[in-house]
């Protein structure tokens, strides 16, 4: 059983990768280790006692990603992880987005095509809803237009799905994930952003050790209970482990249509300040943060309603809030470690 998994050295990639091998699938990792480092492939290994493939390869070279196919030739799935993923770098470098993204994806389908591979799991995102009138969101919320073109990479990238199912043998599972957080409980693996983060988590672990001076707190004067953004945060192990879920659906043929979809997450939403509220109370840190303006681009609340994850794909999340804080320190302490040796 070989999957693919495009974007496998990265922050979600890599935790699917762990979890895909202790199911028992032989996996092939292609990165263009961007936004990753390589090392990731070692520390895969200790977690797992089994080393991935791993190729370096760019998704907008169609030529590079059809020699791993032919390098491959069994691989019967994949995993669709690469992509660029910050809101608000989006904002400002569109064209960046829609060419990887967008081009990258389609380049793939193309060699799905061609090579009649079928099973394939998109990394979606709960961004495609976008500022929604009614809460939780579930699956048969109205997709709106993106609040950034980050979110409508992945809402375009759906739609390329849906198209290219129904006139081809292709299977689609899209999981829109709501905000990953946390780390492998190993401590080996975990959230790397390059320069400065963009998602909460990492800035928070990073302001606490001392890598940043202060965290801002991006709005204080939203319509929510304590004035913060709410989010949906999903322990990325949880978050990994669903993809497992997810092409086990396809392989044993337990759907009606070519295209399914369903939302990832808690259930639950949290504000920022309930997130910065965990961390101090499981690391016994205090965090220096300050409040700013709103950030362009940004939901004020959204959260998850997964039932639909549950009764069909049997995934449901199992860690909570401080869990995910907890976990994400751990990883924060284990990177200071390695700096010093």
């Amino acid at each position: 059983m070989e999957v693919l998994i495009t974007g496998g050295t990265g922050y979600i990639g890599s935790h699917t990768v762990v979890e895909f091998q202790q199911a028992g699938y032989d996996v092939v990792v292609v990165d263009n280790l961007e936004n990753s480092q390589a090392d990731v492939i070692d520390h895969i290994e200790k977690i797992t006692g089994t080393r991935p493939h791993f190729e370096i390869g760019d998704i907008r070279d169609k030529q590079a990603l059809n020699n791993i196919f032919e390098m491959y030739p069994e691989i019967k799935h994949v995993v669709h992880f690469a992509a660029y993923k910050a809101v608000g770098e989006s904002v400002q470098q569109p064209l960046k987005y829609y060419e990887n993204n967008i081009g990258g994806t389609i380049n793939l389908l193309e060699i799905l095509q061609e090579r009649h591979i079928q099973n394939f799991v998109f990394s979606s995102s709960c961004t495609v809803y976008g500022e929604v009138d009614k809460l939780p969101v579930t699956e048969d919320t109205p997709v709106v237009k993106a609040m950034s073109p980050y979110g409508n990479t992945k809402k375009i990238c759906e739609e390329v799905l849906y198209d290219q199912s129904k006139i081809s043998n292709l299977k689609v599972v899209s999981l829109r994930y709501f905000n990953p957080v946390g780390a492998h409980d190993s401590g080996l693996i975990g959230e790397l952003p390059v320069g400065i983060p963009n998602n909460l988590a990492p800035f928070i672990t990073q302001t606490a050790i001392g890598k940043r001076q202060s965290l801002t707190v991006f709005g204080n004067d939203y319509p929510t209970p304590d004035g913060t953004c709410v989010r949906d945060y999903i322990h990325v192990v949880d978050l990994a482990k669903a993809h497992v879920k997810a092409i086990q659906f396809l392989m044993h043929g337990k759907y009606h249509d070519h295209f399914n979809v369903f939302n990832i997450g808690t259930g639950r939403g949290n504000s920022v300040l309930e997130v910065i509220e965990s961390f101090e109370k499981v690391s016994g840190q205090k965090l220096n943060y300050k409040i700013g303006p709103r950030r362009e681009g940004d939901v004020v609340q959204i959260y998850s309603a997964c039932e639909k994850a549950t009764n069909i794909l049997g995934w449901k999340a199992e860690r909570d809030l401080d869990n995910c804080m907890e976990s994400a320190w751990k990883w924060e302490r284990h990177l200071k470690d390695l700096s010093k040796s």
